[in-house]
């Protein structure tokens, strides 16, 4: 159940914004931080609190790739494979990280850390290939680079 100051505030993004489904995002990475992932509670709440049909919630969680639909790790690294990326050498990378991490491109660590996702585009083809933890982007990734970029992630948990 979510917390009424959570409910709160984000009906308070919902007025603030033009129309319900306008805040739909919002409220979705809202709730899908302070779950960890989009439940099926949560996306029943979105709902109810945008006006909308749990199905029209769905239609639009699953349409973006970093709303999660099932449970991830705490920390979430997209590997880019836009056409930039991949061109420079984005495959690899993806495959490298995963086997640093010991698992396959989709799943999540034992220790539930990360998880690792491809992702259509970071929107920073100047710095391919690129990779983003959190919020965190990470341009011109190299392999020596992502074994540092997974060392130091690792350290800040």
């Amino acid at each position: 159940m979510i917390p009424e100051t959570l409910k709160t505030e984000l009906q308070r993004r919902i007025r603030a914004a033009f129309t319900q489904r306008e805040a739909a995002v919002d409220v979705m990475k809202s709730l899908q931080a302070h779950y960890g992932w989009l439940t099926d509670e949560a996306v029943v709440e979105a709902a109810d609190l945008l006006g909308l049909s749990p199905l029209q919630v769905e239609e639009l969680a699953t349409f973006y790739e970093m709303i999660y639909r099932r449970p991830v790790g705490r920390k979430v690294i997209h590997v880019c494979d836009s056409i930039s990326c991949w061109s420079l050498g984005g495959e690899s990378l993806l495959e490298q990280i995963a086997g640093q991490l010991g698992i396959k491109a989709g799943e999540t660590t034992a220790d539930n850390l990360f998880t690792l996702l491809p992702c259509c585009c970071l929107g920073n083809c100047g710095q391919a290939p690129t990779l983003m933890i959190g919020d965190t982007i990470y341009g011109r990734v190299t392999t020596a680079s992502a074994t540092e970029i997974l060392r130091q992630e690792r350290q800040d948990t």
